[in-house]
């Protein structure tokens, strides 16, 4: 199964059990049983039949506007979802002790994972020990930590120092990090790392939708007035090997430049065709298969991420340990 991603200017309707998208005078037919979720960029044309279709088989809609910010989802009736595990996800996160057992899972994923890409760019001659023996010195210093506002303290110190490494692995002045700024990003790669985690949160929410667990109920983000919370906290553990990793490939390889990009409303996007090429690139790097010790056999990362949620429903049914997956 596949996601298909939708830009501006199309229709897109049920015919018979088919997916109908069209694009000026070109209609194409997509078997609904391929689809996994759809994310749509810019305006496109859909009624509340084809709607209905998608809820009926399943699948999420993610939108995104013209300049890639996410904007919302459509999604589908809960068919799996679990009243008791719902109360077991509220019990937990109101449980400040068990919430912080959860919470540090995270923390601890995202790190080990950034610690690992940067391990793989040392490998190859990129000058980044120092930041590796910082982030692993700011490590240690999670399980002392006893609320999730110190926790998130840590967590941002770590990303701070991961985030100094990335012009070392990069040496393109085209695309100089500085500092991280969203809403808008003011540089280039500020804008792939946005987009990158926009792209995250969504595809983390889709496999979501695959489980029994409540989307809704996060535990390092705040579970609040937010639509979805849970999707977030997992995203952590997997960007740095995603989304960061395709950011890389694509500066470092030159499939991206600086013409994939504008400036407006005082800040950098992705054009069209930026966006395409991330979008290839990052299908590309979810795609990828590896071995999974737990399991002894290969799983594409979109498969791993799912499992990253079932170990949340073992732990918070049968109180099995929580061990994020390291690459």
């Amino acid at each position: 199964m596949k996601t298909i991603y939708v830009f501006s200017g199309c229709t897109m309707k049920r015919k018979d059990n088919t997916i109908a998208y069209k694009t000026g005078d070109t209609t194409k037919y997509l078997p609904v049983t391929q689809i996994r979720d759809i994310k749509v960029f810019g305006n496109v044309t859909l009624n509340n039949r084809f709607l209905n279709f998608l809820s009926d088989n399943e699948i999420p809609v993610h939108f995104y506007n013209y300049y890639g910010y996410y904007t919302g989802t459509f999604y589908p009736r809960e068919h799996l979802n679990s009243g008791y595990l719902i109360l077991k996800q509220a019990t937990y996160y109101n449980d400040e002790k068990k919430r912080m057992e959860i919470a540090k899972y995270f923390i601890y994923g995202a790190a080990n994972n950034m610690i690992g890409v940067l391990n793989y760019y040392k490998s190859r001659k990129k000058p980044v020990g120092g930041v590796i023996n910082k982030i692993v010195e700011l490590e240690r210093e999670i399980k002392n930590m006893e609320n999730i506002n110190t926790l998130l303290g840590i967590e941002g110190n770590i990303r701070q120092k991961y985030y100094e490494a990335f012009d070392k692995i990069t040496e393109n002045a085209e695309f100089e990090f500085n500092s991280r700024s969203k809403k808008p990003p003011k540089n280039k790669m500020n804008t792939l790392i946005s987009f990158g985690n926009s792209l995250m949160y969504t595809t983390v929410l889709t496999e979501l939708y695959k489980t029994h667990l409540d989307a809704r109920i996060g535990y390092l983000h705040e579970t609040n007035f937010r639509r979805f919370s849970l999707n977030l906290d997992i995203a952590e553990i997997f960007k740095p090997v995603i989304v960061d990793r395709t950011i890389f490939n694509l500066v470092n390889t030159r499939k991206i430049s600086p013409k994939h990009f504008t400036e407006k409303l005082g800040g950098v996007f992705l054009n069209e065709n930026g966006a395409k090429i991330f979008l290839e690139e990052y299908e590309k790097h979810l795609e990828t298969t590896v071995k999974v010790e737990s399991i002894k056999r290969n799983a594409s990362y979109k498969g791993i991420i799912r499992m990253e949620a079932y170990k949340i429903e073992r732990h918070l049914i049968d109180g099995e340990s929580l061990k994020a997956y390291k690459m």
